[in-house]
């Protein structure tokens, strides 16, 4: 009891002292698996083993190998910045599995101009240096089932995080994500909870005295140290198959809505305080071998291009698979038509099943 009354007053007093952010570790929110980004990233209960780490850890209980391993890596702004994933879950009983995933989103040799003049004026381009912003994130999941409720699967990860803006600074952060899962029938329901706590991020800098001065001079804000709260997101999802052929050809749909609780987003449903997206995505698959894919997410009201109205945007997203033996080779092609911002990206990943148990 008492351990407990210290914990609660240490997270207090920082959230006392913390500034949420609306748009904190973002690159968490990228997806992980091409499956997932086929599907327009609306995978929350559907997603199966070593990849639920990321999407809803209670989603490692499906995992049907003792060992799973994934691996992907995409690049965006035309190889600029680079997105690496390594997810490696384990089966521990009949009844629990565990897992780590590991991210990484970074821009690397980025030019370092703030000694580019000398002390007398001159500007010298063999004083450039570079340095790497990098965004690092560790999730280390467990997932049980749970006898008593027939049908339920609960998991959780707990997050740790680094980012690092070359010499000058950077952030060490914790948070912790719950999920469940539940099957009724031929329907399956779930939610994940990320951030459940909040995400404390706590920044600090190391700039000399020449750095600030330069910032100064440049009229650049000199950052301070401080601490950023992701607030917390919940994630609804809704799932149902469908057979066909003989059981040949197999129909996956599945609806996420996306609630946030930082305010009003250019979303389908804003308010003040609570903003909610809708993401679809669907799953057409042959024989258990070849899978074709499609969603629609990031439905959004944007100015049009003479500025005289609003109109309705979406991302689409398309994808394909193969599955042979233990690999799963997935291939998905991300924001197409250049829908939002970045640029679309061809995203490959790769999952191995080690030591699968065949059916009998």
């Amino acid at each position: 009891m008492q351990k407990s009354f210290i914990l609660f007053l240490v997270v207090f007093s920082l959230a006392a002292k913390a500034q949420f952010r609306k748009y904190s570790n973002e690159f968490l929110n990228i997806g992980v698996g091409a499956r997932a980004l086929g599907m327009g990233n609306a995978n929350i209960t559907s997603v199966e083993g070593v990849n639920s780490g990321y999407w809803n850890p209670a989603g490692l209980l499906k995992q049907k190998s003792d060992i799973e391993v994934s691996l992907m890596h995409a690049e965006y702004f035309a190889g600029i910045a680079k997105y690496d994933y390594i997810g490696v879950s384990k089966r521990i009983d009949s009844n629990s599995v565990a897992g780590i995933s590991i991210l990484r989103f970074g821009v690397d040799n980025i030019p370092n101009t703030l000694d580019l003049v000398d002390a007398n004026g001159n500007v010298d381009y063999n004083r450039i240096t570079t340095f790497n912003a990098v965004d690092f994130a560790a999730l280390l999941s467990y997932a049980r089932n749970i006898p008593q409720l027939k049908g339920v699967e609960v998991g959780g990860n707990f997050k740790i995080i680094r980012r690092k803006l070359g010499q000058f600074g950077g952030a060490w952060g914790f948070g912790l994500d719950a999920g469940a899962k539940y099957n009724y029938k031929n329907w399956k329901f779930a939610a994940m909870a990320r951030d459940v706590t909040g995400t404390f991020n706590a920044w600090s800098y190391n700039l000399s005295e020449k750095d600030i001065a330069t910032f100064q001079q440049t009229g650049n804000e000199i950052p301070s140290s401080s601490i950023e709260v992701t607030a917390p997101k919940l994630i609804l999802g809704t799932a149902r198959s469908f057979l066909f052929w003989k059981d040949r050809i197999s129909v996956l749909g599945e609806l996420n809505l996306i609630n946030t609780f930082d305010g009003k987003r250019n979303t389908v449903v804003k308010t003040d305080l609570w903003s909610m997206e809708p993401a679809f995505g669907t799953e057409v698959g042959y024989k258990g071998f070849v899978y074709l894919r499609g969603g629609i997410g990031n439905i959004q009201k944007q100015l049009s291009d003479d500025a005289t109205k609003y109109i309705t945007t979406f991302q689409p997203n398309f994808g394909v698979g193969v599955k042979y033996k233990i690999f799963t080779l997935d291939y998905a092609l991300t924001d197409i038509g250049d829908r939002s911002i970045a640029l679309y990206s061809n995203i490959f990943s790769l999952k191995i099943d080690i030591n699968k148990k065949m059916n009998k």
